[in-house]
């Protein structure tokens, strides 16, 4: 019988290829492996015969003849054909679905066989970090050692940099500690990789202890890795350890290239030092570098962050003079800058040149003009925007359409931006995250809950969520709401899921707490956060502040704010608001005023929240005078002029000296902050009311109207609460009718002044069947609710209710206050019952009222020290 594989064999060693057309064979896997055996010291023959089976309609090598044909022709030092070879092993084992696992056994079994040299297992490495086949080069990277090999110094570099460009930090850092352990030396290019990793996973400080070890291993990195680690530092905006860098080059005479110098002024722009990054700039002037793009373009980049676009044009022509053309970074940094400062027609200008120059704006172009549109409430020149977008050939993306859903959410058309989304759920695009938490966050500012919750769980039907965004979105929405039970049950899905509890939802709870009167827990949820290492930040203190307040814990700020200057923060405008009201509603005006005069030292300027603040507190307080003297100034600026009809209601009798300096504040340099709104317009309606002035309150806000000022809930509480106070009831529930039929929707403020009015008449009855009725309207009783009610009873001797409406605030997780306590106390008091009373001051103790204790302890210890004596 003929042995048909050793026939083949010897025709294709005798070349007499032709003559293998004599032959009737069929070409199978089994004869590729006979044959292939046969001619492994004949790799031209093999190449040969390999070839003419590819070219067969009917049949095709599988993997293993492919590894027996890359072992003959690396051994025979055929480098090129090896290399076809491999990417066509590769793309078999792609498209097959080989495991890399089966191909490597392969290799290992035919290099024992055919005892060949290994170069092959480096080269198929190599083959994968090219192809980017990381997870197979990393599977013959970990095992080539047990095979006896050590892969090549390349193929190790090769592989680092394919990890960092897949932004698999961590594991680039660990293939280096294992070059380390098997004997892989590294070189400077090794290092500069691993830099440039560490760097990009964010462990900037863990590079520069990796870079300052490099002298006992005696490499000296080179300019390439010490730029990757001054981008590191950059993209932190740690300039310091820029500055480190650089002192470190200095030492070892590295000198800086222009890819160091870009990153320079990349990073002082970044950080609002126009000046060092100007500096820079002279500097390479000066050492005659030749100036690219990308030099030019992070410093227009870097005026237009600062707002300072005549600099950014005059940069932007030096570059068109020296020959240099423009790009579509510098247009879209000149887009952003424009958009910044409010000038959307310089922007819009911008784009028709890109258009004009052949130079396509791209999405960034577009949707940075788009989201210029929507913050200045041009919603219909945004929707234009996006039809001339989708002309021009750049469709709108998700984060198009998320632009314009905030557009519509952050001005009050939020059923204009659900109708949005149900369009862009019939165009059939996904909606993210960013989309989801927009249209919950919109409804929960309209107070819309039930909405909300209908778009929560429309988020978990896509699968469980482990979006922290939208967690906190939802979050945040229920502790404004007061809704602490809801968010509890939020917090407890977020664990279910494994989405990550980070700083943000822990400073969202403990503002909710804060808000609800619980500010036990919210320090307690403070407590964890110190525990774990978490950095305090300023807005977790402020909420506190505000929090202590509410909870009519005052005597804990100075406290607070020595922590708060331990750790290192500065209070912010913020922070005085925060400390201004709180002092104000506590009756302390030389504490307000010295926080005032502290802000103003430090050099932040009043806006108009802090001016509501003073405005606000005085009428309060019954300083009418003073209050009215401040806007009067502020009208002088023409910061209000709007307000000017206000003054015909007032007569301006003694001036309060602290108001009179507030008010020699508050001048032209500080007018660019104070931006009159509606904010300002209801305190001053607010303050007419304050004084009883109910017609007059209404007549102001005809005048206004008239000037497009749009009454909101503010407005009409305001409206209410005045009526309420002088006993007008009926006036006051009038007021609220009309409120509703302007499509308004009275809020628990509303409610609150209502019940209060109601009370004071005597009406607790109607004023309890009101309450009851919240839930119906979608609203949550808070502490004021509570505590007027409370007070009532007890005046109107229904303890009973009073016990009940205890039991069911505390349930609803909303902390009793001193003020809550007072009229069991008061109670308790008159009925000489001693036991209930200290049981009740025990209880206020636990619940962290102690610093009030002795102010309702003493009418009994005199009593004590009365029984002594007998």
């Amino acid at each position: 019988m003929v042995n048909l594989p050793a026939q083949i064999s010897r025709l294709l060693i005798l070349r007499r290829f032709d003559a293998l057309k004599t032959l009737d064979f069929t070409f199978s896997d089994h004869l590729m492996d006979l044959v292939l055996k046969n001619l492994k010291g004949h790799p031209i023959s093999a190449l040969h015969f390999f070839n003419l089976a590819s070219k067969q309609n009917y049949f095709r090598p599988y993997f293993k003849s492919y590894v027996k044909l890359l072992h003959i022709l690396s051994n025979a030092r055929m480098f090129d054909e090896t290399r076809l070879c491999l990417r066509g092993l590769v793309d078999l084992s792609e498209s097959g679905d080989l495991p890399v696992s089966l191909i490597c056994d392969e290799l290992v079994t035919v290099y024992r066989e055919f005892k060949f040299s290994g170069t092959v297992f480096d080269m198929v490495l190599k083959a994968y970090v090219e192809k980017g086949l990381c997870k197979n080069a990393l599977y013959m990277f970990d095992n080539m050692p047990k095979w006896g090999r050590l892969p090549s110094l390349r193929s190790c570099n090769g592989l680092l940099s394919c990890l960092v460009r897949g932004k698999d930090f961590h594991t680039a850092i660990c293939v280096y500690d294992q070059m380390m352990r098997i004997g892989v030396a590294p070189d400077v290019y090794t290092c500069a990789i691993v830099v440039d990793a560490y760097c990009k996973d964010g462990r900037v400080v863990k590079a520069m202890e990796f870079v300052e070890g490099l002298d006992k291993m005696g490499i000296d990195l080179n300019v390439v890795g010490y730029n990757n680690l001054i981008n590191g530092f950059v993209e932190k905006g740690d300039m310091e350890g820029v500055d480190k860098v650089l002192g470190l080059m200095s030492q070892r005479r590295i000198v800086k290239n222009i890819i160091t110098c870009t990153m320079l002024i990349k990073g002082y722009s970044r950080t609002g030092k126009m000046d060092r990054a100007c500096e820079v700039f002279k500097g390479m002037k000066e050492n005659m570098m030749v100036l690219d793009e990308k030099v030019y373009g992070v410093l227009i980049d870097g005026y237009c962050r600062d707002g300072n676009m005549d600099d950014a044009v005059r940069i932007k022509n030096e570059m068109l003079r020296s020959g240099l053309g423009t790009n579509l970074f510098v247009l879209n940094s000149l887009i952003n800058g424009y958009c910044k400062n409010g000038l959307l027609f310089e922007a819009e200008e911008v784009i028709m040149t890109m258009v004009e120059g052949n130079l396509k704006p791209d999405n960034y172009s577009y949707n940075t003009l788009l989201d210029g549109y929507c913050k200045r409430g041009l919603i219909d020149d945004a929707l234009k925007l996006c039809r001339k977008m989708a002309g021009n050939g750049v469709y709108p993306a998700n984060i198009s359409y998320n632009i314009l859903l905030k557009g519509l959410c952050d001005y009050g058309d939020v059923e204009d931006a659900l109708s949005l989304w149900q369009l862009i759920l019939k165009r059939g695009f996904i909606p993210d995250e960013i989309g989801f938490s927009t249209i919950v966050h919109g409804l929960f500012r309209k107070g819309d809950f039930d909405k909300a919750l209908m778009m929560w769980k429309q988020a978990l039907a896509k699968g469980p969520t482990k979006s922290t965004i939208l967690f906190n979105t939802m979050l945040s929405g229920l502790c404004k709401m007061g809704k602490m039970i809801e968010a509890e049950q939020i917090l407890e899905k977020m664990k279910e899921t494994g989405c990550s509890i980070d700083e943000v939802t822990n400073r969202i709870l403990i503002d909710g707490y804060c808000r609800a009167g619980d500010v036990k827990r919210a320090f307690e949820i403070k407590e964890i956060m110190d525990m774990e290492g978490v950095p305090a930040s300023i807005e977790m203190y402020n909420s506190l502040i505000s929090g202590l307040f509410r909870a009519d814990k005052s005597k804990e700020i100075s406290k607070l704010l020595s922590e708060f200057h331990a750790k290192g923060l500065s209070p912010n405008i913020i922070t005085y608001g925060a400390l201004m009201s709180g002092w104000f509603k506590e009756g302390n005006l030389k504490k307000a005023f010295h926080a005032y005069f502290e802000m103003r030292g430090k050099g932040i300027a009043p806006n108009v929240h802090i001016c509501t603040i003073i405005i606000s507190g005085l009428n309060k307080l019954g300083r009418t005078d003073g209050a009215n003297m401040l806007l009067q100034k502020m009208v002088d600026l023409d910061v209000v002029p709007n307000l000017k009809q206000f003054y015909e209601f007032f007569k301006f009798d003694k001036i309060q000296t602290e108001a009179q300096k507030i008010a020699n504040t508050v001048d032209e340099s500080v007018k660019g902050n104070i931006i009159p709104n509606s904010i300002l317009y209801n305190v001053a309606i607010a303050g007419l009311c304050k004084c009883g002035k109910t017609n007059d309150a209404r007549k102001v806000i005809s005048g206004l109207s008239q000037r497009g000022f749009v009454p909101d809930e503010f407005t009409y509480s305001a409206l209410i609460h005045s009526a309420a106070t002088s006993g007008d009831v009926n006036e006051a529930f009038m007021l609220r009718d009309e409120m509703t039929e302007k499509g308004l929707s009275p809020n628990i403020v509303t409610y609150n002044a209502l019940i209060d009015g109601l009370c004071k008449s005597g009406n607790l009855d109607r004023a309890l069947r009101l309450f009851h009725k919240l839930q119906s309207k979608g609203l949550v009783p808070n502490l004021i609710t509570y505590n007027t009610l409370i007070n009532e009873c007890f005046k109107s001797s229904s303890k009973s209710e009073a016990l009940q409406l205890m039991g069911r605030m505390t349930k609803e997780g909303i902390a009793p206050s001193v003020k809550t306590y007072s009229g069991f106390l008061s109670s308790l008091l008159q009925q000489g019952n001693v036991d209930e009373y200290t049981k009740l001051l025990d209880e206020m103790r636990k619940a962290g009222l102690e610093t009030d204790f002795t102010r309702y302890r003493k009418p009994f210890e005199g009593n004590y020290n009365t029984f002594s004596f007998i």
